[in-house]
């Protein structure tokens, strides 16, 4: 169980300093953080707590949605990246040896009353290229998380591995990368080539299930490993294959598991984790 991290998403309402203690007590040894708890304590508050933690911190989430078409707020958006940059920097320093400055990136949906879904995926691509340097002078990776397409309208328009993969090919694998969900992925027939492709690329790993029916609001859909449809020793191999060695996150987006409590939910992912994915 070296290698699990809880994401903060699968613990939603326990505030920072609470995920941290949770996860530790849990026996687990990596966080993957979020911007929003963060911005609640500030960043100085946030990195001492951080550092008094003794965890490693395998990623943050989030940035990107950077689809904007208006000048205006393209140029707020990439402001706002850039400060997820530099936090990124500043938690994964705060960090346990063998934390990773890896920085989530989910594009972003259509604008409003735009239907021009591939217009919205080339700005995506241009804005990760935009924000390079700026990931390079923090020590930063940046990690483009594709995303089931049943969000391409309002949360991801880059659907596929491959199509993240295209984004970042022409950066340096030290700034680009991609982030790996299952949940996102799992489904698609060419996984096996594109996770093969993605070696050296994968900056982080996440796991959680697929589960049906699905509740009344599909973004709250992802179940708990085992609880659902996906293979995840298979994909896990698939992934170990490219010589990918870093953290792997749990990360859930579920009601039922939000409104459990925390160090319950930390206890009940280390157990899950280590009947499904055992590293």
């Amino acid at each position: 169980m070296s290698r699990l991290s809880l994401n903060q998403a699968t613990i939603k309402y326990a505030d920072l300093a609470t995920a941290l203690t949770v996860t530790r007590e849990a026996g687990i040894a990596s966080i993957g953080l979020w911007r929003e708890p963060v911005a609640e304590v500030g960043l100085r508050q946030a990195v001492a707590l951080v550092a008094d933690s003794g965890l490693r911190v395998s990623s943050l989430c989030r940035g990107g949605f950077f689809t904007a078409s208006d000048p205006t707020l393209r140029a707020r958006a990439l402001d706002e990246n850039r400060r997820a940059i530099e936090e990124t920097a500043a938690l994964a320093e705060a960090g346990a040896p063998g934390s990773s400055p890896v920085l989530v990136l989910v594009a972003g949906g259509l604008p409003e009353g735009d239907r021009d879904l591939a217009g919205a995926r080339a700005r995506a691509a241009d804005a990760v290229g935009e924000l390079a340097a700026d990931a390079a002078g923090a020590g930063v990776v940046l990690a483009v998380e594709p995303m089931n397409p049943i969000y391409a309208a309002d949360r991801g328009v880059i659907s596929t591995l491959g199509q993240a993969l295209d984004v970042v090919e022409e950066l340096p694998a030290a700034v680009a990368g991609v982030a790996v969900d299952t949940f996102h992925v799992w489904w698609d027939p060419a996984l096996q080539q594109q996770i093969a492709r993605a070696a050296g690329r994968i900056a982080t790993y996440q796991v959680c299930d697929w589960i049906t029916p699905f509740p009344g609001d599909a973004l709250l859909s992802r179940g708990m490993m085992g609880e659902g449809h996906i293979d995840f020793a298979g994909i896990t191999a698939m992934v170990e294959k490219t010589g990918y060695t870093g953290d792997i996150e749990v990360e859930i987006f579920n009601q039922e598991i939000w409104n459990s409590d925390p160090a319950a939910v930390a206890e009940r992912t280390a157990k899950a984790f280590a009947a499904t994915v055992g590293l």
